[in-house]
Parts: C-alpha cells; sequence; structure tokens
C-alpha cells in the first residue's frame, strides 16, 4: 500500500499539499540532502591548519620585536666593554655586527653569541623556543660567572640559617589537642603515609583519628577495645600500612586492620614447660612489640617470660624464632623493649638488668653485640630507637638517662644526659627526620610542674629547645617524616600534635582548616514506630523517614502540640482545684513544707545554750567528773 501510494505520487508530481499533510506524506516533495564527511573533516583540517599557523607567525612576530628591542641596548656598550676584555671581545664584536643587521634588517634571523648563551643558560637538551616563558628569563647578556639572582640567594640565606640553627626546623608554631580520655595515652602510631593516627591508654581503648575526615571538632572517627582490660602498651603500624600491631598487658598480640578488625591473635604459650623455646609462645605479660622495616609480614614481641620472639602475620600457631636475654651469671632476665634495626638485620633489646643486648637476626643463639652496664641494674630500659642512617643506637633508660650509642664500639655511650625523670616503662625517644635532633619527653608527679619535650643535638648532646606540653608527664612521642609534624602522648589522656603551616605537610593542617559541623536540633522520638512486616496494608504505619521531617507534622498536629496547662495559683478557678483549700488538711499540708531554718548567726545560736549548759551540766560535764 504504501509503496503504490509513492509510485502514484511520482507518476503525479507534486501531490497536493492538503492531500499531503493529512496522508503525513509532506516531505516527499523535497530532495535529501546528501553530506560528504571527508569533505567536512578536510575543511576542518585546512581551517585549523591556517589558524594555527597564524598564531605562530604572530608570535614569531612578537619575539622578533621584543629581541631587537632587548639587543639594541647592549649594542650602545658593546665599544667599551670589547675593549677591556679580552678574552670574551671577540664575542662582543661579534653581537656588534648582529646588532647592527638587527638594525639594517630585523626580519633576518640574529646571528651572534646571544642564543648561544642562552641555550648554554638553559642547558643542552632543552631547546630555545620551547616555551614563551623560557624565552623572558634569559635576554640580554650573558651573567657575569659569581652572580646569583637575588631569589636564589634569599632561599639560600634560609637554608644556611637552618642548618646553623637546627632550632628552626623543629615544627612548634601551632598545635592540636586530641582528647583521648582521661588515663595515660601509653601508645601512639602512625601509618607510613601519615593519613591516620591510633592512640592507645591505660583506659584500654584504642582510638582511631583521621586527618582528612576531621572537622575543627578533632573527634575520632572510631574506639574499641581489643584486648579488654588490659593496658595498652604499644601499637605500630606495619611498613605497608595496612594492619596494626596492639601488644598490651597480656601475653598475646594482636593484629588488626586499618579499620580496627582482628586478622590474627599470637598464640599463649604453656606456662608448665620450663624451656621457653620448646613453648609456641609467650607465658607472661608483654613489654612492648615493632613490625620489621622490610618484610611487611614479620613483626616481634619481648615478655617478662625473659624471651624476645618474632612472628609471622601468616602463621598463629608458633613463634618464628626466639631470642632469649642473659644476665652475666648466664641467668634469665626480662627485656623490657625490643626493636630492629633500620635494615632490619639486627634485633635489639634492653634489659631489667641495664644491659643492652642485640643479635643477628638469622643467628639466635649468642649476641652480636652487648653492652652489660647500659643503664642502672633494676631499671626498666623504656625505649631503644635506631637512627635513620643505622649507625647509632638511643636508648632511654629508667634511671632518668638519655644515651647514644655506636653499637660497633658498645663499651661506653658517645653522649648521655642526665636529669630527664621517667616514671613509666614506655617513655620514648625519636630521631628528627634529618636525623641531627633528639627528642625524648619527661615524667612529673601530680602538682610537681609541667611535663616537658626536650631536643637534643645529635652530635654534641648540647640540649637545643624545650616545650612545655601540658601539667602531667609527657610519655609518648613521635616525629613523622613525611608530615614533618610531632605527635605527643600525656599522663592525663591527651594526644597533642604539633606542627608548623610552612614546613609540615597535610596531617594536621588538614582538619583545623574546616569547620565545625552544625549540630542537628534535638531529634527527639516523637513516637516509637512499630515494624510489622506481616500486617495487612490498612493496618500498616507509614514508615518515618527521618524525624526533623516527622517533628514538623507533630508541631502542626493540635493534640500533640497542645501546652499543658500550668498549675492554678491562688484560689481555684474554672473547675480546678487551687494549690490549697480552704479546709483545715489543705492549710496543715501546706504548712508542713513551710521552711523553718534559722538565718541568723551559728555561733549566737549556740551561745545561747552557754549558761544554761554552765549552771546545769547533763551531757559532757558529768562524764569527766572522775
Amino acid at each position: 500500500f504504501f509503496s503504490s501510494l509513492v509510485a502514484d505520487a511520482e507518476m503525479l508530481g507534486t501531490p497536493d499539499p492538503e492531500l499531503a499533510a493529512t496522508m503525513g506524506f509532506s516531505g516527499f516533495g523535497k530532495k535529501a540532502r546528501t553530506f560528504d564527511l571527508e569533505a567536512m573533516f578536510e575543511q576542518t583540517r585546512r581551517t585549523a591548519v591556517e589558524r594555527s599557523r597564524k598564531v605562530l607567525e604572530a608570535r614569531e612576530r612578537e619575539k622578533e620585536d621584543q629581541t631587537e628591542k632587548d639587543f639594541r641596548i647592549p649594542c650602545t656598550d658593546s665599544s667599551v666593554s670589547a675593549s677591556s676584555a679580552t678574552g670574551p671581545g671577540s664575542t662582543l664584536t661579534e653581537r656588534e655586527a648582529g646588532c647592527s643587521e638587527s638594525e639594517d634588517d630585523s626580519n633576518e634571523a640574529l646571528s651572534g653569541p646571544s642564543m648561544q648563551s642562552q641555550s648554554s643558560a638553559k642547558g643542552p637538551a632543552e631547546d630555545t623556543d620551547d616555551d614563551d616563558d623560557d624565552d623572558g628569563e634569559f635576554i640580554g647578556p650573558p651573567l657575569p660567572p659569581g652572580f646569583k639572582d637575588s631569589d636564589d640567594d634569599n632561599d639560600n640565606d634560609d637554608t644556611e640559617e637552618e642548618d646553623s640553627n637546627p632550632v628552626k626546623k623543629i615544627p612548634d608554631s601551632h598545635e592540636i589537642t586530641l582528647q583521648h580520655g582521661t588515663k595515660t595515652v601509653s601508645a601512639l602510631g602512625l601509618d607510613p603515609s601519615g593519613a591516620r593516627l591510633i592512640t592507645g591508654g591505660y583506659d584500654y581503648d584504642v582510638k582511631f583519628w583521621d586527618f582528612a575526615g576531621m572537622d575543627a571538632s578533632l573527634q575520632a572517627f572510631r574506639s574499641l577495645q581489643p584486648c579488654e582490660c588490659h593496658q595498652i602498651k604499644s601499637l605500630q603500624y606495619s611498613s605497608t600500612g595496612d594492619v596494626i600491631l596492639v601488644v598490651s598487658g597480656n601475653s598475646q598480640a594482636k593484629v588488626l586492620d586499618r579499620d580496627g578488625f582482628p586478622v590474627m591473635e599470637c598464640i599463649k604459650g604453656d606456662q608448665y614447660i620450663v624451656d621457653m623455646t620448646n613453648t609456641k609462645g609467650h607465658t607472661a605479660m608483654l613489654n612492648s612489640g615493632c613490625w620489621h622495616p622490610k618484610i611487611k609480614e614479620e613483626f616481634l614481641t619481648c615478655s617478662n617470660d625473659g624471651t624476645v620472639r618474632t612472628w609471622d602475620v601468616n602463621n598463629e600457631k608458633k613463634h618464628k624464632s626466639i631470642f632469649k636475654p642473659r644476665s652475666v651469671q648466664g641467668k634469665r632476665v626480662i627485656p623490657t623493649t625490643c626493636t630492629y634495626s633500620r635494615d632490619g638485620k639486627l634485633i635489639a633489646a634492653g634489659c631489667q638488668d641495664g644491659s643492652i643486648q642485640i643479635w643477628d637476626r638469622n643467628m639466635s643463639v649468642h649476641t652480636k653485640f652487648h653492652c652489660r652496664q647500659a643503664h642502672a641494674s633494676g631499671t626498666d630500659t623504656s625505649c631503644l630507637t635506631f637512627s635513620y642512617d643505622g649507625m647509632v643506637l638511643a636508648s632511654r633508660g629508667g634511671d632518668d638517662t638519655l644515651k647514644i650509642w655506636d653499637i660497633r664500639q658498645f663499651k661506653k655511650p658517645l653522649n648521655s644526659a642526665e636529669g630527664l625523670p621517667s616514671f613509666f616503662p614506655m617513655t620514648d625517644c625519636c630521631f628528627s627526620p634529618d636525623d641531627k635532633i633528639l627528642v625524648t619527653g619527661t615524667s612529673v608527679k601530680k602538682g610537681g610542674g609541667s611535663g616537658k619535650l626536650f631536643f637534643f643535638y645529635r652530635e654534641t648532646f648540647q640540649k637545643l629547645y624545650e616545650i612545655e606540653v601540658t601539667d602531667a608527664s609527657v610519655v609518648r612521642c613521635l616525629w613523622h617524616p613525611k608530615l614533618n609534624q610531632i605527635m605527643v602522648g600525656t599522663g592525663n589522656g591527651l594526644a597533642k600534635v604539633y606542627y608548623d603551616p610552612v614546613k609540615s605537610q597535610r596531617g594536621a593542617k588538614l582538619c583545623v582548616v574546616k569547620t565545625k559541623r552544625k549540630e542537628r536540633q534535638a531529634e527527639t522520638l516523637t513516637q516509637d514506630y512499630i515494624i510489622t512486616p506481616h500486617a495487612l496494608p490498612m493496618f500498616r504505619e507509614p514508615r518515618q523517614r527521618s524525624t526533623r521531617k516527622q517533628l514538623e507534622k507533630d508541631r502542626l498536629d493540635p493534640m500533640k502540640s497542645h501546652k499543658p496547662e500550668p498549675p492554678v495559683a491562688g484560689a481555684g478557678r474554672g473547675g480546678r482545684v487551687g494549690t490549697h483549700g480552704v479546709t483545715l488538711s489543705s492549710y496543715i499540708v501546706k504548712n508542713i513544707a513551710l521552711d523553718k531554718t534559722d538565718d541568723s548567726n551559728p555561733r549566737e545560736a549556740i551561745l545561747r545554750h552557754a549558761k544554761e549548759a554552765e549552771e546545769n551540766p547533763y551531757w559532757v560535764a558529768p562524764a569527766y567528773a572522775k
């Protein structure tokens, strides 16, 4: 039918417009346009090439005009400078020639060493016409050999000043305070990227802080108790930052993932076996622990059972290897802290007899280095840490000292500082990111002043600087190399972060600029919502979408938003009984509750009975008559 209509239309020529509109064939009389895509693309390409050629020509013209202007100035001085210089004289005469030629004909290419000087200043690999900005930097005669830019001088002066005065490197101009709780913050950990901080304390809590997710209210986004009722001794992120080692007061270390969910728990050893080598895990309270710096699955723990053990995250049934510190008499001694060297090849432990013992990680029988009288015997060495270059070991002793050692000459310390009180078995020390400063905190008794953070110059052990942190002990300190910020855990439940807006990166800078989120209006439960999934539709309640909308609806409801009547004062009215009626009983009830307190002077009230007590002693005097 359709084809026959088309044939008829072709036979008849142009159809009647009214008929065509009625039948819907109004377009049949027109020819369809044909599009040659290739021709269109070719036309577009030519237009683009033409435009870009014009832009390039305009830029070239601008460059030539600029260089001509700049080279006219040196031409006037060329004769004087040419006579004074012997070596560079030839280059100046060439430039004169170049200048005169450019004056005669500006369209010719510039000759002479000017472009050569530009290219030598830029470097042989770079093209002189690379960039408009680069062209603007090296215009004019070449700079003298000893000349430096004024900005570079300022930068160099700043860096030289920082090198000569290391105090300027300490980022302490600003601080934020994170409220962990009310008890001692005994553990701090930052992931390698510096995005998340974890704090643990004597209140058994571990709190997670996300600098990027926090606002200025500085609230932790997660809080948990991974080890029930055991104080947290140590927290550390692994080298990749995906898992956290939790060392607490029990005998089993735990590994959590980034969000606080358990990954593994070390096995508890058999406490009835005497030889600790034959037990699969620790049998007494843990003291410390840390991750291997290179192998992301391996970590280290030390315990009151007198052993230091290494573990694999993938094998929680048994330790990987065991190291047993020994006293001079060959007896068992308790390690109070342990650490790996920066390359992970050495394992160091500080012991209760004051010794520091270091083993090769692959040989657990004999120590590779040891110092018997590193600290006072009977005190807890609370921290050992290697410098970033791996040459120096710092130890924080329970004998109120801080010492640094060269482990190749382990007989006596390179330097030591005294008078740094420490009351906690986890008071630690750390190196600055440039390895030139050593930091530690001090403890104070309640009401005994402020806990301080001390900074010592590593080479001379001169005290560079001190920060008064708070009116409680400074227990933990941590200087993150990427963020260049110092985290401090204190004895009154605070975690402080010190930073400098210029020298520091990210971290605390991210959250202080965010405004506090507005607290929502009190969303009270307006009405209990009963969920009845199998109720008939006529009995089913509409589901509450949000409490705010429900509050608005309830405000419009005259029954729910009815203000209760205030109590009636005075005589009753409107059918309501007053606060007290006219009957005797209501009058008595009202007067029972009246305030009968005597507001007179209490001394006079007592002395009123003094005369009567003298004349007629009844209570005290007869008892002491004989």
